[in-house]
C-alpha cells in the first residue's frame, strides 16, 4: 500500500503540447495514489494531442482550457492561492522560452507567471527533440528559469529524444518540493542491501536481504530534504547511487566516502557479510561435500563510530536482537534498529526503535515504507530534542 504523502497538497499540473502528453494520465493517478489534489491546466497546443476529458476522468476535475473572469491563475497559484506546487509536466522548448520571458499566451504560462510571481513552487519537466534541447536558447532559457529558483526534472535522453523523465521520479520531486525538507542542508549516507562474497567462479555466499529498507530509507530522507548517498547493489532516482558487490567494496565506498564528507547521519541498514570465504578459482565440482573455509571480516560500522560529528543510526537482526542493540548503544551508536530473521527480504515487517536508554523501544510496523518513514520520524523528534537542549534560555529576568 502506497503512502499518502502529499494527503492535503494540492498540485497544479500544467500541460502543453508535447506527444509525452499522453503520459501525463499515468501521471495524474500517480500523485492522486499518493493522496495530492490536482487541478489540471492545458494549453491549445496541448488539447491537440490528448483529450481533456482524459485529464478531467483521472484527476475527477473539470481541465482549465481558458482562463475565465473567475481568474482562475490566480484562485490555485496567486498570493494566497490554494495550490502548494505548479508542476508543468511535458514543458515543451517553446514554453520554456516563453516563461523565461514573462510570455502570457497560454493558460500555462499565465499560471507559471502567476506561480513565480506568488514564490510558490515550481517544477518543469521538459520533453522534446533532443537536439531542441541542446539548442543555446533553450539552454540559456532553463538557466535563467534554474537561477529564479524553478526546479527541473531532467529527461531521459534515448532515441535522439529528450523524452519525459520517469513518472516515480516526477512524484519524487514533487514530494520533496511539499514535505517541508526538514533535513535540507543534511548530508545522510546509508548503507543498503545484501553483500555477495565469491565462492568459486559461478556461486556466492549472501543473505536474504532484499535491499528495500535501504532504498525506503533513501527515499524517504530525499523527499525530507537531504542530500543522499545509497551504498548498494541497485540505482534509485535523485540520488547518489554508489553500486558495490562484495562486504570489501562496501568498506571501501564507505571509507572513500568518509575522506571527502562528514554526514550527518549514518544509517547502517545493510546485511554485511560478517564472513568471506577463500575463494577457488574455476567452478566446484557438483556431486561431492565441499568444506568451504570462512574468514571473519571486520565491521563496518566500527569505521563509522569513529567519525566524530556523525549521528549513527545502527541495524540489529536476531531471535533476541535487544541486548546487542544496548550494547550498540553503549559503544556510541545514536539509534538502532532492531528485527527478526522473518522481516529480511520481505515486503513487510516489525521493528523495534530504541535510543538513548530505552529498554525496548518504541515498535514500528507495516510496509518497508511505513516502516523507512517511522524510523525517520522517530530520527527528526530526536534531533530536535537534541537541537532544543543546546539552545540557551530566552526569559526575561525581572529588575
Amino acid at each position: 500500500m502506497t503512502q499518502e504523502t502529499l494527503a492535503g497538497k494540492e498540485i497544479v499540473l500544467a500541460v502543453t503540447g508535447s506527444i509525452a502528453a499522453v503520459e501525463t494520465v499515468k501521471l495524474v493517478h500517480a500523485l492522486r495514489r499518493k493522496g495530492a489534489t490536482v487541478q489540471t491546466v492545458m494549453s491549445a497546443a496541448a488539447q491537440g494531442i490528448l483529450h481533456p476529458d482524459a485529464l478531467m476522468y483521472a484527476s475527477g476535475r473539470p481541465v482549465i482550457t481558458r482562463l475565465s473572469g473567475l481568474v482562475e491563475h490566480v484562485t490555485y497559484c496567486g498570493d494566497g492561492g490554494s495550490a502548494g506546487l505548479l508542476l508543468v509536466a511535458p514543458c515543451t522548448a517553446n514554453t520554456i522560452g516563453k516563461i523565461a520571458c514573462g510570455i502570457d499566451d497560454t493558460p500555462v504560462t499565465t499560471f507559471a507567471t502567476t506561480a513565480l510571481g506568488s514564490g510558490i513552487p515550481v517544477l518543469v519537466v521538459p520533453a522534446m527533440h533532443h537536439s531542441m534541447y541542446r539548442h543555446p536558447a533553450v539552454v540559456k532559457n532553463i538557466e535563467t528559469l534554474a537561477s529564479w529558483g524553478i526546479g527541473f526534472v531532467g529527461p531521459r535522453i534515448e532515441e535522439e529524444k529528450a523524452k519525459i523523465a520517469e513518472i516515480d521520479e516526477i512524484v519524487l520531486r514533487c514530494e520533496r518540493a511539499l514535505m517541508g525538507k526538514p533535513l535540507a542542508g543534511k548530508k545522510v549516507l546509508i548503507t543498503g542491501g545484501a553483500c555477495r562474497e565469491p565462492v568459486d567462479d559461478v556461486r556466492v555466499l549472501t543473505t536474504r536481504s532484499s535491499g528495500r529498507m535501504g532504498e525506503e530509507l533513501a527515499l524517504a530522507a530525499y523527499r525530507l530534504g537531504a542530500e543522499v548517498t545509497l551504498v548498494h547493489h541497485n540505482s534509485l532516482p535523485c540520488i547518489e547511487n554508489v553500486p558495490v558487490e562484495t562486504a570489501g567494496d562496501m568498506r571501501e565506498a564507505v571509507g572513500k566516502y568518509l575522506k571527502k564528507k562528514t554526514p550527518d547521519i549514518y544509517i547502517s541498514a545493510a546485511a554485511v557479510s560478517d564472513f568471506a570465504p577463500k575463494k577457488i578459482d574455476g567452478k566446484i565440482k557438483s556431486g561431492k561435500p565441499v568444506t568451504l573455509d570462512l574468514d571473519p571480516l571486520p565491521k563496518l560500522i566500527d569505521r563509522v563510530l569513529e567519525k566524530k560529528g556523525t549521528r549513527v543510526v545502527a541495524f540489529k537482526i536476531g531471535r533476541d536482537p535487544l541486548p546487542e542493540a544496548r550494547a550498540l548503544l553503549s559503544r556510541g551508536a545514536w539509534m538502532v534498529v532492531t528485527n527478526t530473521p522473518e522481516s529480511m527480504g520481505t515486503a513487510t515487517g516489525s521493528y523495534r526503535i530504541l535510543a538513548g536508554t530505552a529498554k525496548t523501544g518504541t515498535p514500528a510496523s507495516g510496509t518497508k515504507e511505513e516502516i523507512a518513514s517511522r524510523i525517520w520520524q522517530e530520527i527528526l523528534a530526536r534531533m530536535g530534542e537534541n537541537q532544543a537542549a543546546r539552545i540557551p534560555s530566552s526569559r526575561k529576568h525581572n529588575s
